[in-house]
């Protein structure tokens, strides 16, 4: 019996065994994957370094890249990469303010403008939870010479001087500033592959903003369509509601429950719902 207890323990023991011995694989698996990483990072930020004639490995990296639909409601991105990995808590949008049009050479100068000034802004005033102090080693532009001399002049109007270079899409050719011939990395360079990647991060981060933005105006539009629906119900029908769909689907009582909306207001809401052939999907109280 003592023999047969030893047995079982024994084959418990090598099953535990066998289970460490299988973490430990997985984590050095792990390890070995990561290590490899680092190291493509660094040989990408190291080959970016020589190819753009820079001092030493730039450590953080900025995108830059303007979204727009028809001219309207333009929206810059800034995202970030610090030793070739993606900072996400860096990201930052800017809505465009002084441009009127499809204009995104004046869009990239107002938006560097406005980053660099809050950031030296920031360095004065030695502001604590700083979002902007942290200037970059290395500008990425998205686009050819036009964006990129847009970007220059910003920086240059700052009095900072931070090297910097657009990545034009149509052949993926690096365009630096005051020269005249491009760039054309080999399609398997890290270097490439690492501003794609910046390049594709800064245009996706800018477009998801960009369509909620849209989502958000035409919802507003909509609601102003009905009359005494000002900015402000506007703004708290959203509020309360979240979504079009769900305030044209409520009933006179609930939408009376939001802060400003009358008895009247409520029923020429409900009734404009009806009209456009959104009736309300719940029984009238």
């Amino acid at each position: 019996r003592r023999v047969a207890l030893y047995g079982v323990d024994r084959l418990i023991a090598d099953k535990k065994e066998q289970k460490r011995s299988l973490a430990n694989n997985l984590m050095d698996t792990e390890n070995i994957r990561r290590l490899e990483e680092i190291a493509d990072q660094i040989g990408a930020l190291e080959e970016l370094k020589d190819v753009l004639g820079l001092p030493e490995r730039p450590r953080r990296i900025e995108g830059y890249d303007i979204s727009n639909t028809q001219g309207a409601q333009s929206v810059g991105s800034m995202v970030v990469m610090i030793d070739g990995v993606s900072a996400n808590k860096e990201y930052r949008h800017f809505r465009i303010k002084t441009v009127e049009g499809p204009n995104d050479f004046a869009s990239m100068r107002e938006m560097l403008s406005r980053r660099l000034a809050h950031g030296l802004k920031e360095v004065e005033e030695g502001a604590a939870n700083a979002r902007f102090a942290d200037f970059p080693d290395l500008i990425l532009i998205d686009g050819g010479r036009g964006q990129l001399n847009a970007a220059l002049e910003a920086m240059r109007e700052s009095g900072l001087d931070i090297p910097m270079f657009g990545l034009a899409k149509r052949i993926e050719e690096i365009v630096l500033p005051n020269e005249e011939e491009s760039i054309v990395l080999d399609r398997h360079s890290n270097a490439l592959h690492l501003i794609q990647r910046l390049r594709d991060e800064a245009h996706r981060f800018g477009i998801t903003h960009h369509r909620a933005l849209r989502g958000k105006e035409g919802l507003r539009s909509e609601l102003s369509a009905i009359p005494g629906v000002g900015p402000k119900k506007q703004a708290a029908l959203i509020r309360h509601f979240r979504s079009v769909k769900a305030i044209f689907e409520a009933t006179q009582e609930e939408l009376c429950q939001v802060e400003g909306i009358s008895t009247g207001l409520a029923q020429r809401i409900y009734d404009y719902a009806a009209q456009r052939g959104k009736p309300s999907s719940r029984p009238q109280e």
